[in-house]
């Protein structure tokens, strides 16, 4: 069984993941070591809080290339929350920043250009429903509809479609997840999305890209 490497880079909900990663009864590590990752068999990059000041610790720490050759390496990778939303090109979460630019698209803020509906809360924050498009990925044993954990003012939008693998709707129907090749990353919190989060886990951990 293969050893999950967690990216410490200082905004991460690290504790959360490991512990969930070890009642699966899978060995994880936690590292802000360049070297650990272009090592790693199996890498999460977790993260909460704002886009601008994660890339600024990224390429403080000198793990931006690293992530880069990771991805590119054909080994599985997992990004969850910010940890998604920094594989994107760029965002323009409280100014312009350039992403890890991995897979093409931007960061935009949910009601952007319109007003919120009154009935509809930014921060998206609680249960909500996937609405799965892929299943050759993790989502391979989750059921239908499934309800997973979301906090979050941002979303992705990529500019190839195709690599959405499951959307889901606040106001605004969003990527809540994508798969392209090894790279896998939700939106949502698994590590907090109780049985249906712990079974995706699982299948990354398991998942032969």
């Amino acid at each position: 069984m293969s050893r999950i490497t967690i990216v410490d880079y200082g905004m991460g909900n690290l504790a959360s993941v490991q512990k969930a990663l070890g009642h699966l009864g899978f060995e994880s590590v936690l590292t802000q070591r360049a070297e650990d990752i272009e090592a790693a068999e199996r890498l999460i990059l977790p993260g909460v809080g704002a886009f601008g000041a994660a890339m600024a610790n990224l390429e403080r720490m000198g793990l931006v290339e690293p992530l880069r050759d990771y991805c590119a390496s054909g080994r599985p990778f997992l990004g969850i929350c910010l940890g998604m939303q920094l594989l994107m090109t760029e965002s323009n979460e409280l100014g312009q920043w350039k992403g890890l630019d991995i897979i093409p698209g931007r960061v935009r803020r949910f009601f952007e250009d319109t007003p919120a509906p009154p009935d509809i809360k930014v921060p998206h924050m609680g249960w909500n429903t996937l609405d799965i498009r892929r299943r050759d990925g993790i989502f391979r044993s989750a059921g239908e509809a499934p309800s997973v954990y979301f906090v979050h003012s941002y979303y992705v939008v990529p500019e190839d479609d195709s690599v959405t693998a499951a959307t889901c709707t606040h106001g605004e129907t969003f990527c809540a997840s994508l798969q392209r090749g090894n790279i896998f990353a939700t939106q949502f919190h698994p590590e907090k999305s109780g049985s249906v989060g712990l079974s995706l886990l699982a299948e990354f951990a398991r998942w032969q890209t």
